[in-house]
């Protein structure tokens, strides 16, 4: 289960060299949990607001007025029975300031212990499991600029071994035109050093020679480097109606990864009656020239939509439910259903 996790999760190469890709770890930090922009293909760098942000481009947070919780549910890979619980909550702070709080939660479901001696299984389980801490603030520079910084602390363990790492995320937003119809966005995530596991899980017990006893050797685990991400990305609304919110928004990105392949996103989105409703799609192609080959579970295709309702009939405040959904070429796809509150 936890290769089906890793499996999934191809992303694109700084230096172009998939050649890396099996040297890498904490690919947990690769996977968007968000419905919204996933059912986009994570295509909207340049557009992306609120929590959702803090997946593609922590700049994001910035455009949120007061106050936005979420929560999401992911069906990861359905049939491994590994899922994801992601909670974030943004709130405004002084004129122009947002602060942010994130938590992803990875279930990896029940696995069978096995030994030498009992290959088929000692009836005793393990749950691994894996919590990435996000801490965030946003800022709206002018009209037109919005940057922000994501502190982001992983850990893993399984039994008594674990792992605890630091990276963070920066990413620069600019919207122009007439009704900042047009975005672009620049998001750099997971940047931090190695890390690697660590606990008596990595003690061994082993006789001294010539001595008659046994003692406890510690071992080391090998440092594992975090997958940095780099993305640039545009996107444009177009207005169909003047004077109307109904839009539909063309939105395209390039992921650039330091293991693994590069990612080209590309996604559109259509919103009414003024954005109660929204329907979107998106695809991603991966550069296959180094080896001419598809290496990952997720075949590109996505598709969402959203549903919300005010809270009041003079009310700006919201209530919205989320879904997305991610064909892959192994298992049964992935399933994201979430609920988020703007205030």
């Amino acid at each position: 289960m936890l290769t089906a996790l890793a499996f999934g999760t191809t992303v694109s190469s700084f230096a172009g060299n998939p050649q890396r890709a099996g040297s890498a770890g904490a690919t947990e930090l690769l996977i968007n949990p968000w419905a919204r922009s996933s059912g986009m293909a994570n295509s909207n760098i340049a557009g992306i607001t609120g929590v959702e942000s803090s997946f593609l481009n922590i700049a994001g947070i910035a455009h949120v007025e007061k106050t936005e919780v979420n929560f999401t549910n992911t069906q990861w890979l359905v049939g491994t029975g590994i899922s994801i619980n992601a909670f974030g909550l943004n709130q405004s702070v002084g004129n122009n300031g947002v602060l942010g709080l994130t938590v992803q939660a990875f279930d990896y479901g029940d696995i069978p212990v096995t030994t030498e001696s009992s290959p088929e299984g000692t009836g005793a389980t393990v749950s691994p499991s894996t919590i990435v801490l996000g801490f965030a603030y946003a800022q709206r520079f002018t009209q037109s600029i919005f940057g922000g910084v994501n502190i982001k602390v992983l850990n893993s363990n399984i039994t008594n071994i674990s792992a605890t790492g630091l990276c963070f995320d920066a990413g620069v937003q600019y919207h122009t035109g007439a009704q900042k119809e047009w975005k672009f966005g620049i998001s750099l995530r997971n940047v931090g050093p190695a890390i690697s596991y660590g606990g008596d899980g990595m003690d061994l017990l082993l006789p001294v020679p010539q001595e008659g006893y046994v003692q406890t050797f510690s071992s080391r685990s090998a440092a594992f480097e975090i997958p940095a991400a780099l993305s640039l990305g545009g996107s444009y609304d177009w207005y169909m109606i003047p004077g109307s919110k109904d839009r539909l928004t063309f939105a395209a990105s390039f992921t650039s990864n330091s293991f693994e392949k590069d990612l080209f996103h590309f996604g559109l989105e259509y919103a009414a009656l003024n954005e109660q409703f929204a329907v979107r799609a998106g695809y991603t192609a991966t550069d296959d020239r180094f080896d001419n080959m598809a290496t990952s579970a997720i075949d590109g295709f996505a598709a969402g939509f959203s549903v919300a309702a005010p809270l009041g009939k003079e009310s700006a405040s919201k209530v919205a439910l989320d879904f997305s959904y991610r064909n892959t070429r192994v298992f049964n796809g992935i399933y994201t259903v979430g609920a988020r509150i703007t205030l």
